[in-house]
């Protein structure tokens, strides 16, 4: 049989023009496809794996959410999780590990202060957006850089000033000798004074110490009303044990800075604690219900809900948001959407100042029994980072 050159031509020429369809088609549903990664550097072991596991509830449950919804830009969201073991050189491979291999479009964490400095410099060189969501001491001063959590003046504005008016003007500050509890004091000392109070102790430990006995007797030997408490690990419990036992939360109220929900086993059944804080798991407001019912339904009816969880899924949420505003999955134009964002968060608005620091809601909380309880919603409050630098354009 004879086949003209032109037919032949032509039956060549569909061939590959059908091909050719199909395989853009491909390429085009291939790059739909294609999740948006981002990585997560957050303690899984060491002195604060428990609030790695917190931040890691509240940013499983956002990208569930995200995805059931249809993803970011038609783009399924990915999260790659990395253990820095609380430990600063961990945390440093583990940030650049994420952004040169596995290619993240932004990095969520790390948990303590000292891995926050520890990669800042790899995140500036790397130009590539760090969702910071821990409460921190300020002065990040960074385009890069975003603060989804509380500064000093956040916490102590409306603590202090309750805490003078309901217990006394006298304070103590013990705090561990880390670089939050010291900024944290820094900015409480000239409140107090403001105040008309006096610091009549001022603290730091290691965190090692068995015996808690002579700083313990030193603290009720200064008679102070109130004790400034800035420390966590593991020897909290054995501080908590020694202090009831001795008589010091008999005489003392405590301002426990940074306190959540996961303190509340070591704690007990105190009752005589305070803390200003951005959620609290307990209060009525219908928003914070439904959020804490989803955590346990996603991670487990007997999962822990504190600030951490929320704190680490708002920040998901300001992603989609600033991704879904630029119209681009890039790194540049997603800084430049974060900026001056706002998002409804489940404890109501929050807003992202050009500062990268946000304003939010904040509530006055203290122990009862078992649990963390709201004295009163703050309302909100906007961050007073602690820099006078703009980030750099």
């Amino acid at each position: 049989m004879k086949v003209d050159l032109v037919t032949l031509a032509c039956l060549l020429f569909a061939v590959l023009l059908t091909c050719g369809v199909f395989c853009a088609a491909s390429k085009s549903e291939e790059a739909s496809n294609k999740p948006i990664k981002i990585g997560a550097v957050l303690p899984f072991s060491g002195a604060v794996a428990l609030y790695g596991l917190q931040a890691k509830l509240g940013l499983d449950l956002a990208v569930q959410e995200i995805n059931a919804s249809g993803g970011i830009l038609g783009h399924p969201l990915q999260i790659i999780y990395e253990d820095d073991k609380t430990l600063e050189a961990e945390a440093q491979k583990a940030t650049r590990k994420l952004i040169e291999t596995d290619g993240v479009l932004a990095v969520v964490g790390p948990i303590t202060s000292q891995n926050l400095l520890a990669i800042e410099a790899t995140i500036e060189t790397l130009k590539t957006p760090l969702l910071y969501a821990t409460n921190y001491e300020g002065g990040a001063c960074s385009r890069y850089i975003f603060s989804f959590s509380t500064v000093p003046n956040q916490e102590l504005s409306a603590l202090l000033p309750y805490m003078s008016k309901t217990f006394g003007n006298s304070y103590f500050l013990l705090g561990a000798d880390h670089t939050w509890p010291h900024k944290m004091f820094d900015a409480v000392e000239p409140i107090v004074s403001g105040l008309g109070g006096q610091i009549v102790g001022k603290e730091f430990i290691t965190g090692s110490e068995k015996d808690f006995a002579p700083v313990i007797g030193r603290i009720a030997s200064s008679k102070a009303k109130i004790l400034v408490f800035a420390f966590k690990g593991p020897a909290l419990q054995s501080f908590i044990r020694q202090a009831r036992v001795l008589g010091l939360m008999k005489s003392t109220a405590i301002a426990f800075l940074g306190m959540s929900e996961t303190d509340l086993p070591v704690i007990g059944k105190q009752q005589n604690m305070f803390v200003a804080v951005p959620f609290v798991a307990t209060d009525n407001k219908p928003t914070i219900k439904k959020f804490v019912a989803e955590v346990k339904k996603s991670g487990g009816p007997k999962v822990t809900v504190s600030n951490y969880v929320m704190t680490h899924y708002n920040a998901l949420l300001a992603l989609k948001a600033a991704l879904t505003k630029s119209g681009k999955i890039e790194k540049e134009a997603l800084i430049d959407a974060l900026e001056g964002l706002q998002i409804d968060t489940p404890t109501g608005a929050l807003t992202i100042g050009k500062n990268h620091h946000v304003t939010m809601n904040m509530f006055l909380a203290r122990t009862k029994g078992d649990q963390l309880v709201t004295v009163r919603s703050l309302g909100e409050i906007a961050p007073e980072p602690g820099f006078k630098c703009a980030p750099a354009q």
